[in-house]
């Protein structure tokens, strides 16, 4: 395995080893409260040589919930045992960044604590379903957020931010890809808004800015990273104006000066170059379904500072250890992923054991 992938970062504040780090991944094993638990605690320790653990969506508030049994971080029960996972974690020598994902219009009432209908920019209805304890249900029409609600969703960025580091981790890391919230201002399809948040794209990119502004106030910037997938159709979004869109997002991002950029690669790589040239600090790229030597390439092509590995990392708690020897890596059990119990989640096997 090449060498220039052992080498040293930093990303923030955060010094690491090699240029590894575990991407965030939904797996749906909190309580019904949000609250992660000791087996939560386990499986991301089990993974701490993978050096820096974005941990699974994590939403900033009770609206912020879209899928079942997904952890929060905005109650004092959720920061307790967000407390287990980080000690196990950095007790075994791995930092913890916290995701905070608000899912927006990608939700069910049935999947929240309070039963009410979702929010978003623009009360546009998603196609697909949302799994509830009920059984597949569709997704209804969201409530369309006022302009006054949308900057108390951005205090709710912020006061996550400030419990996830009482919580103990490392930095937070913000959810802006994939279709949920942040991404749902971004993109044209689902932001029908005309006040200071709609119709532009410097009016689109308002609510991402003001977001990473308010967490890097309130933990520090260095502290602070957030997360984007250009041009990725995922939650029924439509871009149509992906490449000025992302260049002026990220050209407004970078004076604020976070920690780091995490990009999710899609079929535009003049775009993702483009966005690396206009990056001021550490750049981490997800390539999805990408082997590990086309991983490598992008570390040593300059791309990426970090590449960041899900299922790879899921299937193969000791990733870092198979690919310094050249051990052969686990199979993933695609049917495990979502919920359920240990199987498939702290119950794949060890080199050593």
């Amino acid at each position: 395995m090449d060498e220039q992938l052992w080498t040293p970062v930093k990303v923030g504040d955060i010094s690491l080893e090699h240029r590894l780090a575990m991407a965030p991944m939904t797996r749906d094993r909190a309580t019904p409260e949000g609250v992660p638990t000791e087996l939560n605690a386990l499986y991301y320790a089990q993974r701490a040589s993978m050096g820096l653990l974005i941990t699974e969506g994590t939403q900033p508030s009770a609206d912020g919930q879209g899928y079942l049994l997904t952890p929060g971080i905005h109650t004092e029960e959720q920061v307790a045992g967000w407390r287990r996972v980080t000690d196990a974690v950095h007790h075994a020598g791995g930092h913890v960044v916290i995701q905070l994902m608000h899912a927006g219009r990608i939700a069910h009432p049935a999947n929240t604590p309070h039963g009410r209908q979702p929010v978003a920019p623009s009360a546009v209805r998603p196609a697909g379903v949302m799994f509830t304890f009920q059984g597949a249900q569709e997704m209804p029409e969201p409530r369309e957020l006022s302009t006054e609600e949308v900057s108390a969703t951005v205090e709710d960025f912020r006061a996550a931010a400030a419990k996830a580091i009482e919580a103990g981790a490392d930095g937070v890391e913000i959810h802006g890809a994939n279709g949920y919230l942040v991404h749902q201002f971004l993109a044209s399809n689902t932001n029908r808004r005309t006040d200071r948040y709609g119709g532009s794209i410097a009016n689109r990119i308002r609510f991402a800015v003001e977001v990473v502004e308010a967490v890097a106030d309130e933990i520090g910037a260095n502290r602070t990273g957030i997360r984007l997938s250009p041009g990725n159709p995922y939650n029924d979004i439509a871009e149509d104006d992906t490449r000025e869109l992302y260049s002026a997002l990220v050209r407004a991002l970078a004076p604020v000066n976070p920690a780091y950029l995490h990009v999710v690669h899609g079929d535009d790589a003049e775009l993702v170059r483009e966005l690396r040239e206009l990056w001021p600090t550490a750049f981490l790229l997800n390539r999805p379904g990408a082997d590990i030597d086309t991983r490598v390439r992008d570390i040593d092509s300059g791309l990426a500072d970090v590449v960041t590995v899900g299922v790879q990392a899921l299937a193969n708690p000791d990733l870092v250890e198979r690919l310094r020897t050249g051990a052969p890596l686990n199979t993933p059990d695609p049917a495990s992923f979502y919920g359920g119990d240990e199987h498939g989640y702290t119950d794949y096997p060890f080199l050593s054991r």
